[in-house]
């Protein structure tokens, strides 16, 4: 949250039935609410009838980027923020109007925390990304179950209902390689089609399908200050906890498990082949890190590097810093 003070503060609790919207100004503490039946189009009336300055929050549900989508303009800055964070709407009564309420009070005190959100095309990839996901899911179940069929006829001939059962199986697997198949060409035409997928495919370890889950999850990296706010975010490093300069251990922050699985299988596929990430995995080893550090610290690397490429806009060119010092030398 900004320290912009405006004009309007709005905050919405949206349901498929009905929609509260709780209301405070900069003047007045006093907090207007009401209660109608939900209607998008009325919603954008009520938005446009406010003079001066608006700022709308709402929490992160499936419907939130499409509200977020459709508000845009008409407010000067939309906050969709962390339910997770909003602990005051646990406390007391609950009702739509009450949540509204709660939640244009945190809006005005600066106390919530937004969750990114944007009209990029690049947001539009995390719905491809997850129907792959799912089905990659899928497929592992129904290949489980076809060999714990198998084992449980011994791996011999499969006779009668297991027969009509291991039939049927074998064709929904055969389906799921056809879909599978399918999500692999379009990850390789959207690689062709934006750069920004390409410099990721750049990267030790990182393929098409990396590739596409990184730029779908991250969007944009100027969101991220540093690396250090990246590699919590990816769920790489952990948060220390300490009170009266006493530590009382670490913290796993809330993180993006796609992104943390993108550098783990990055670092786990460059392990053992030429590049800079396998170097740095093996200098670590080699001054007396256990291994399962070493490969944290990789992914670390692997992570870093990804967000530097992203920035950048070019691909991963590892022997650019080392080709420019000797340049100077020469010089």
């Amino acid at each position: 949250m900004d320290d912009t003070i405006y004009n309007h503060y709005i905050a919405i609790d949206w349901a498929a039935s009905n929609m509260a919207i709780a209301r405070m100004t900069k003047k007045s503490n006093k907090i207007t609410v009401i209660d109608v039946p939900s209607d998008i189009e009325e919603l954008k009336l009520y938005l446009d009838r406010l003079k001066g300055t608006k700022v709308l929050t709402l929490e992160e549900t499936t419907t939130s980027q499409w509200l977020y989508t459709e508000l845009k303009e008409k407010v000067d800055k939309i906050v969709v923020c962390d339910p997770h964070r909003n602990k005051l709407l646990n406390d007391g009564p609950k009702n739509d109007k009450i949540d509204a309420s709660k939640l244009v009070q945190l809006l005005r005190a600066g106390l919530l925390k937004e969750i990114f959100h944007t009209n990029d095309n690049f947001l539009l990839l995390r719905r491809l990304v997850s129907g792959y996901e799912d089905l990659v899911k899928a497929g592992v179940r129904l290949k489980n179950q076809r060999y714990s069929l198998l084992k449980a006829c011994g791996n011999q001939e499969v006779v009668g209902e297991n027969a009509f059962v291991l039939g049927c199986l074998n064709r929904q697997i055969g389906l799921y390689e056809e879909e599978k198949s399918a999500y692999e060409k379009e990850f390789l035409r959207l690689a062709k089609k934006y750069p920004a997928i390409r410099h990721q495919k750049s990267l030790p370890g990182i393929g098409d399908i990396n590739a596409v889950k990184v730029v779908a999850r991250v969007v944009s990296p100027f969101r991220f200050a540093d690396k250090g706010h990246y590699c919590s975010y990816a769920g790489l490093i952990k948060h220390e906890k300490i009170s009266g300069k006493k530590s009382y251990g670490k913290r796993t922050p809330r993180y993006c498990r796609q992104l943390k699985d993108v550098y783990k299988t990055g670092v786990s596929a460059a392990i053992g082949g030429n590049n800079p990430i396998n170097d740095y995995y093996e200098y670590l080893v080699a001054g007396g890190e256990p291994e399962y550090d070493a490969r944290h610290k990789a992914c670390r690397r692997l992570a870093t590097l990804s967000l530097g490429v992203f920035k950048s806009g070019e691909k991963y060119q590892p022997y650019k810093r080392s080709r420019q010092t000797d340049n100077v030398t020469v010089k």
